[in-house]
């Protein structure tokens, strides 16, 4: 295809505001050595956006995603973003499904024309390493018409899958994948998901699901029968009282993107020896902690941020062996990114929301 000099992107430009997003005309960028450009059919929309634009990564923020916006201030904090202070202005978009349309030198021929979804976590020295760089963080990302990234982090899918349901995938999908490895889930086990019904919590009960384990799921009450129908054996209320619902020392494993005033239970549900998994904390960062419940149950707390080096290949082979299926909630232009996120943060959808680029 010929290529345009220029293409359409959201700009952030800084901290703050819905008014730090700008639609605006860019340079395409040019694929260099070992790079390939991606025309973007569709960028998903994470919570990672919106918190790198509010700084909420900062150790100075206490306060809940949702709070933290309300309250949006433009503010520059030098530990805003995943890896210190966020390089404005950014194109962000971390979830990309994509056409390979130009090469860089090196990268391979048969590449061309593929549709890939793009692996954004990338591990700079290598998987014995967790230091990584983040597309959409540490460089432009994919919500824009056009993206260029390594051509190491693209992998063709093959299935029927729309573009708009594959772009559901990559971070929901590779940050819960990366939970349950590291938290060894298995056949048999007793899995707690927290925030079951966002798109890390939906795919994370998916997929304890494809590893035989028993999944509970803590959602709002609207959302209850959704969970189940997804393949939970039990969903709970989250105002419910988690240690009465279940009992104490009746899980073996916690996977946890919510954190705040819940986060002292999922401890006493917890068995001796039992593990939590924590890739967020969207009710707030801040949690209590009984010293008490973590060593007198040999409990192991796991972050997990970086991406583990077999996660992204098995979501491709349970993409396409039919294992894994999209929660695609719905679709917004790109040019209408501040309506999809103002949405996004009333927590009123079942799965992910994604942006459509207009065609290159």
């Amino acid at each position: 295809m010929s290529l345009p000099q220029t293409m359409k992107a959201i700009v952030t430009v800084g901290q703050g505001g819905y008014d730090t997003l700008q639609y605006r005309d860019v340079s395409v960028p040019q694929p260099q050595a070992g790079e390939v450009l991606l025309r973007v059919l569709a960028a998903g929309m994470n919570n990672t956006e919106i918190n790198t634009r509010l700084g909420w990564y900062s150790s100075d923020v206490s306060g809940s995603t949702d709070s933290t916006a309300t309250n949006a201030s433009d503010k520059e904090h030098d530990d805003g973003g995943w890896s210190g202070k966020t390089p404005f202005p950014l194109i962000q978009g971390t979830d990309c499904c994509g056409e390979v349309v130009a090469l860089g030198e090196g990268a391979a021929a048969e590449l061309l024309g593929q549709r890939v979804l793009v692996r954004a976590c990338m591990r700079v020295h290598g998987f014995d390493d967790l230091e990584c760089e983040w597309m959409a963080s540490n460089f432009d990302g994919a919500f824009a018409q056009f993206v260029k990234v390594p051509a190491s982090e693209v992998f063709a899918v093959n299935c029927e899958w729309s573009d708009a349901e594959l772009a559901t995938i990559p971070c929901a999908y590779a940050t819960a994948e990366t939970m349950l490895n590291r938290a060894r889930v298995g056949a048999g086990h007793h899995v707690l998901i927290a925030g079951a019904s966002g798109g890390v919590g939906s795919a994370a009960v998916q997929l304890a699901k494809a590893r035989g384990a028993t999944v509970t799921a803590l959602t709002s009450k609207g959302k209850i029968q959704q969970l189940l129908d997804l393949g939970a054996t039990r969903a709970l209320d989250r105002d419910e009282d988690l240690v009465s619902a279940l009992g104490e020392f009746s899980v073996d494993v916690v996977i946890d993107n919510v954190g705040g005033t819940g986060f002292p239970a999922m401890l006493k549900v917890l068995k001796r020896g039992g593990r939590l998994a924590t890739s967020g904390a969207i009710a707030g960062p801040i949690v209590d902690l009984d010293m008490r419940d973590l060593y007198l149950k040999d409990i192991v707390l796991i972050g997990s941020t970086a991406w583990d080096e077999m996660v992204f290949p098995r979501l491709v082979q349970l993409i396409e062996a039919g294992v894994i299926k999209p929660l695609l909630d719905r679709t917004y232009p790109l040019d209408q990114i501040v309506a999809a996120q103002e949405e996004f943060l009333r927590k009123r959808h079942f799965g992910n929301f994604v942006l459509i680029p207009p065609s290159a």
